[in-house]
């Protein structure tokens, strides 16, 4: 279980190797995304809160990356963080998010990007539930969930 030192580690000594890497150009992630999508995943951009389509949906299933379907998150560790956006308390795998120390807008936090493509994500904070006390607060945009069938 990752906790908020070693996500820290991360921004600061290098992440954790991907499984592989997807890298196309501009022109190829504009064809396959909406262009709400390349908004948030490619250029960095947030939707407004409460407004995703996964905001409160609590399907069994598993989150993937919009951009190279990559597993980022389970629905078991879903949870409802009031904050307007998914929020998770784990990656389902240490290696499937890359973290990055964003200040921008006068603020320091953590960007969470999917480490195999780079896309946008959101951002991780350290007021989540225990155990892991960590809250990956996600872009519905920057996700498809594969349900469980």
């Amino acid at each position: 279980m990752l906790t908020w030192k070693e996500i820290i580690n991360f921004t600061t000594k290098g992440n954790p190797t991907p499984d592989k890497r997807v890298e196309k150009s501009e022109k190829e992630w504009r064809t396959q995304l909406t262009a709400e999508q390349f908004r948030i995943t490619r250029q960095k951009g947030t939707e407004r809160p409460n407004s995703g389509a996964l905001c409160s949906i609590y399907d069994e299933g598993q989150y993937n990356c919009v951009c190279c379907n990559t597993p980022l998150f389970d629905s078991t560790i879903k949870f409802d963080s009031s904050s307007g956006w998914p929020s998770f308390t784990q990656p389902v795998k240490e290696n499937a998010i890359k973290y990055h120390k964003d200040i921008s807008f006068g603020m320091i936090r953590v960007e969470v990007m999917c480490n195999t493509c780079d896309g946008h994500l959101g951002h991780v904070f350290p007021d989540g539930p225990e155990p892991s006390g960590l809250r990956y607060c996600i872009n519905s945009e920057s996700m498809v969930l594969d349900k469980n069938e």
